[in-house]
């Protein structure tokens, strides 16, 4: 009886199976029946649109934007690279590239160096800030893109370049002549110590050599007596996971979880552990991090914040939880493609949008605060998913007045530090040059020569709401008011230039000082006044406040706090 039980059950399952494997087998055909179906739909119009549409067309970049769009729908980090695009791509990841060495932008109608890198061919001849671009070998780049600029400059390495240029400030025409170079780009730009004892990294992007570049620099802050360090990860992007990974094994020990990623093909599930002998599991850390931090530096700042391993200090981060993997095309493109979330190791996804369920306009919303979930760090504090890595020390935000961000984006700042390079061979060293009021008077005097006029996000605002005020017939009985008001926040050039004169001089000055001391002196000057970096070098130079916040007594993540 229990034998004919057991062969009963045993055909039941067989059944089962049988039945499953057919319905997945159903299932799948279908899926596949969809896809060719919809394929041929697709080939079929687009040939049809091709015969007959009135005007010319141009095939291949329909069915570029045809495929951005669709890939769009799904989030904006899977995308198609074509092969004419395979070069910036490269840029991206390893930070390298064949060129002078130098960021271009648009300007008034002309395209300009913007900034030449150091040590590179562009600084090595000569080539300023503020140069007007006119012909590369003989070739006009008048009413030509900065991308079409971009690949005249770039191409194989060892190639002579005469470019001319118009220098603002200086008569006659100019030309430059150098030799294209490899080009690599530091992922750490700078480093140094900001105290006695405080060392300071700044890593601006994840590329394949973001470790090796950290790790050295690291070795190098200690040889100069360093006894804790500060990691900027202000408006870092991300990058190359691996890298982020290494980067936290510096600090951890062997063994330690950093992060896993989970996806649709469960075969590629995984989890990364530190492999490598840390560089030191000891030293205090404080983390920079910004709205502008994103994906591998929230990895890292994310990682090393539930490990209970360093201190995070700054503005909430990104949230971007999303893992990329690169497949490949036919024709050398590629399809970077999204194939999984990653968990950070007190097991949260730090992701803010959800892709997944657009709102009614297609547009994204964020996870709910009703949905998100509680996580814990290694000594117990509490932290949550769903909505980027919030800082143990949130910092306020600096926000520029309308008429400073204003002067930045009609380059006059810019153009102001061209004029003023040209006409000074020399200035003070970057941690001390400083805007002198005759020098301010100067730069006030050119804005106004420049008939210079901007509006403010206020007056706009307020014009809106005086609108709404007529049509609900209140604005009668409040026109002193709004009047009054408006006098109050129409933007006057006179009153503001005064107003706001600080940061505008320490805009300029920053401006100005890159222009002597390039990359470096820009970064050294910024960090002079940078309350972020000073709050960390309090913290770490406290041990009693960096141990509190990280045994959660204090700090937005402290034990309990209500």
């Amino acid at each position: 009886m229990k034998l004919q039980r057991k062969s009963g059950a045993i055909w039941v399952l067989a059944v089962l199976l049988f039945c499953s494997a057919a319905f997945w087998g159903f299932s799948r055909d279908e899926r596949n029946f969809e896809i060719s179906k919809n394929l041929n739909i697709y080939y079929t119009l687009f040939r049809e649109l091709n015969l007959f549409y009135v005007d010319e067309i141009d095939p291949g970049d329909l069915v570029k934007k045809s495929m951005d769009s669709m890939l769009s729908s799904l989030d904006p980090y899977t995308t198609y690279i074509p092969e004419s695009e395979i070069e910036d791509f490269k840029l991206m990841t390893t930070g390298e590239y064949a060129g002078i060495g130098s960021l271009i932008s648009k300007h008034k109608n002309e395209v300009i160096i913007a900034e030449p890198y150091e040590g590179f061919p562009a600084y090595k001849a000569g080539l300023k800030a503020g140069d007007v671009l006119l012909e590369i070998n003989g070739t006009s780049v008048a009413k030509k893109s900065t991308d079409d600029v971009s690949n005249l400059l770039k191409g194989h390495p060892n190639v002579p370049l005469t470019i001319k240029i118009r220098r603002p400030g200086v008569d006659k025409l100019m030309e430059k002549k150098l030799v294209r170079e490899k080009i690599q780009l530091k992922s750490v730009p700078y480093y140094g110590m900001v105290s006695d004892s405080v060392g300071y990294i700044i890593l601006n992007q994840f590329t394949d050599k973001a470790a090796g570049e950290i790790k050295d620099a690291l070795k190098d802050l200690k040889t100069q007596n360093a006894k804790s360090i500060v990691l900027d990860l202000r408006g870092n992007p991300g990058g190359l996971l691996d890298q982020a990974i290494e980067i936290v094994n510096l600090f951890v020990n062997k063994g330690e979880e950093i992060v896993s990623t989970k996806g649709k093909v469960s075969q590629w599930d995984k989890s990364y552990l530190a492999s490598n002998t840390p560089f030191d599991t000891e030293i205090p850390i404080a983390v920079l991090v910004n709205r502008g931090s994103a994906s591998a530096s929230e990895i890292v700042s994310g990682a090393l914040q539930d490990l209970d391993r360093g201190v995070v200090i700054g503005h909430r981060t990104f949230g971007k939880g999303l893992v990329q993997t690169t497949r490949n095309l036919t024709y050398n493109a590629k399809l970077k493609v999204t194939t999984a979330k990653y968990y950070i190791p007190s097991g949260r996804c730090i992701q803010a949008l959800d892709y997944s369920n657009r709102n009614e306009d297609g547009s994204v919303g964020k996870i709910a605060d009703s949905l998100l979930t509680e996580y814990h760090t290694k000594n117990g504090r509490s932290v949550y998913d769903g909505g980027g890595i919030l800082p143990d020390l949130k910092m306020e935000s600096e926000i520029y007045s309308s008429l400073a961000v204003n002067l930045i984006r009609k380059f006059l700042v810019f153009d102001y530090a061209t004029l003023y390079a040209n006409s000074h061979d020399q200035i003070a060293s970057s941690k001390e040059f400083k805007i002198t009021d005759d020098e301010y008077d100067k730069f006030t005097a050119f804005i106004k020569d420049q008939k210079f006029k901007y509006e403010s996000e206020s007056t706009e605002i307020l014009e809106a709401l005086k609108e709404s005020a007529k049509e609900e017939k209140y604005y009668d009985i409040s026109s002193e008011e709004f009047n009054a008001l408006a006098q109050k926040l129409t933007p006057n050039l006179e009153r503001d230039l005064v107003r706001f004169k600080d940061e505008i001089s320490d805009l300029l000055a920053h401006e100005i000082v890159k222009r002597y001391y390039y990359q470096t002196g820009g970064i050294e000057y910024s960090l002079k006044e940078d309350k972020t970096l000073l709050k960390a070098i309090e913290v770490l130079e406290n041990q009693n406040e960096y141990i509190s916040i990280l045994d959660g007594t204090t700090g937005l993540h402290a034990i309990n706090k209500k």
